[in-house]
Order: C-alpha cells, then structure tokens, then sequence
C-alpha cells in the first residue's frame, strides 16, 4: 500500500491529481472542463485514473473516462489502473469498461506485425487460456469436495444414532479380533464348547428336563 499513497500529495504539483487524491469530485469536473489533460502524469508514472481507483473514487474514475481518459495508461511499473483496484465497485466499473478485444495478438494483427511474432502471440494466447481453464477446473473440484464433506458432517450430525452404532460395531471387532489372535482359535473353539454345556447343565438343574429331551421323545414314539 505505501506504494500508492505514501506521500502522494508530496510528489504531484498537478491540480488534477491532487484533486484525484483528495477524492474532490467537484474540483476534478471544473478543471476537466477548463482542459486540463484527463492523462496527465506524476512523477512515477500515475494518472488520475491510478490515483482514483487506488483509493476506490469509483465516481471520479467514471468522469475521467467520460472526458477520455486512458484506462489501459501503465505507470512507470507497468501498472494499470485496475492492478491498483481495492474496492469492488471501482473494479467492477475498469473491468467491464477495457475492451476485451485489446489484446496483444490483435493490436499485433492490426499493425500487421510479420507471421512468426503472429503465431508466438497465439501460442502465449492459448496457454493463458489453457492455465486458467484448469485454474478453474481446480476451484470447483475443490468446491465440489468441500460441499460434499459438509453434507457427510451434516448427516453425521443429523443421524448420531446410526454413527454411534457403527463405531460400537467396529470397535467390537476389533477387540474381538485380538482376543481370538491372542488366546488362539481351537482354544476359543473349546472354550465356546465348555460354556455351550454349562448352559445346558444350569438349564437341566433349573428345569429338570434336559434341553431337547422331550422332542427326542416324541420323535421316538
């Protein structure tokens, strides 16, 4: 920022960019209508259109283009108004007023430049285009993944039962896993046996009939 405003009033004696900086739309009209030049230059380069846009003087950029100031004028950076741009509305207005068409390969074309400068603008022309499609196919791929973990956390948030369950259901797997690695499996095998016949001693001792007896019976007669 202290490339823009650092003593800005300090390095112009030129009305008109003082009253660019000062944001004095009044002041700005009066001296555009007595001639001053729209394009006058500071020391480094800035016209009004920089000095206003770098502190988002949206009104005053619209006069200035209106008594025909260049929006595409550099200054001594190779800086346009629109790279000095803080402010949407002052963004908004430079960039749909620079003609898309004012491009390096057509003002090349235009002049008539020779075949070879002609196709190394094309070739530059096409990767831009290139970079930025897959720029932008990037951002929506990252959009797209972002959208699609809120709705896995929404859900999650919506249903804690259903995760809850699935946590308890994976968590006893795997204490059961390392209980069967850890005890060995023909010794679980027996001990599943051993509680089985418990279970039908304490059932025989508790009834007095032993568990499928009575079935036996009936398909004996």
């Amino acid at each position: 920022m202290s490339y823009v405003f650092v003593n800005d009033s300090l390095q112009t004696t030129v009305p008109l960019l003082q009253a660019c900086i000062d944001g004095d739309l009044v002041y700005v009209k009066r001296l555009l209508e007595c001639g001053f030049d729209p394009n006058t230059r500071d020391c480094r380069g800035r016209t009004g259109m920089h000095l206003a846009a770098a502190r988002g003087n949206v009104d005053i950029c619209r006069l200035l283009h209106k008594f025909g100031a260049d929006l595409l004028a550099t200054d001594s950076q190779g800086n346009t108004a629109l790279h000095m741009c803080g402010h949407v509305d002052t963004i908004q207005f430079l960039n749909q007023r620079i003609v898309p068409s004012s491009t390096p390969l057509v003002l090349a074309k235009r002049r008539g430049v020779n075949k070879d400068a002609i196709r190394l603008l094309e070739g530059l022309e096409e990767q831009e285009v290139k970079g930025f499609n897959r720029s932008s196919h990037s951002s929506l791929e990252k959009m797209q993944l972002a959208e699609n973990e809120s709705a896995m956390e929404s859900h999650s948030l919506l249903n804690p039962h259903l995760h809850s369950t699935d946590g308890m259901l994976s968590s006893f797997r795997t204490t059961w896993q390392e209980f069967v690695e850890d005890l060995g499996f023909w010794r679980v095998l027996i001990l599943l046996l051993v509680i089985a016949l418990l279970s039908l001693g304490i059932a025989y001792y508790v009834s007095g009939v032993l568990p499928f007896a009575s079935n036996q019976l009936e398909l004996v007669h």
